[in-house]
């Protein structure tokens, strides 16, 4: 007998209960003096902030290796609770709870090879959690092809703007006007 697949479920929201993990936004090593702040909000399709969403990012070390490191989710080794990073090594790895505004937050170091990060949104209402790239605009030089086969409106939505030398705004849209470009894997 043949059964139809199981639908997919709305999975939240209790990310701020399962996901989050302390120092998850701080990517870089404490104190590193090349440290960057990409920031912003998640906005729903009206433009309200998303206050209990997470937005994961991915990148690579500074010297352009992907292998990272482990230690993004260090455990107590009495407790087994989640206790989060050494604040030492660089994983490449971040996990940023949005606050009651929508906002989010990763210090990080600046990618190599690769003029941007990869992050994951998930967030109420999402059946499936929505991937997209942040650009940041110091690193953008030579060609890409995901920028280049957008239209120069669509485009906009994957470049953060840079507030200061060591500081990136990217809002992501999920719907709606100006609605950030995500990406599908199969």
């Amino acid at each position: 007998m043949s059964h139809a697949p199981t639908p997919s479920q709305t999975v939240g929201p209790f990310y701020g209960y399962a996901l989050p993990f302390p120092g998850g936004s701080e990517v870089a090593p404490a104190g590193h003096p090349d440290t960057v702040t990409v920031h912003g909000h998640v906005l729903d399709g009206r433009g309200e902030p998303v206050p209990d969403a997470i937005v994961e990012t991915w990148q690579p070390a500074p010297d352009g290796s992907r292998a990272g490191l482990p230690g993004s989710l260090r455990h107590d080794p009495a407790t087994g609770k989640v206790i989060g990073r050494d604040g030492v090594d660089f994983t490449g790895f971040g996990r940023a709870p949005t606050d009651a505004a929508g906002r989010w937050f990763v210090r990080t170091l600046p990618p190599g090879g690769v003029p941007y990060l990869c992050a994951a949104v998930f967030a109420r209402g999402l059946v499936h959690h929505l991937y997209t790239r942040v650009y940041l605009p110091d690193l953008l030089g030579d060609a890409d092809r995901l920028l280049e086969s957008l239209d120069a409106e669509r485009r906009a939505t994957l470049i953060a703007t840079r507030t200061d030398p060591r500081t990136y705004r990217f809002d992501i849209r999920l719907q709606g006007d100006d609605e950030t470009v995500f990406l599908e894997f199969s």
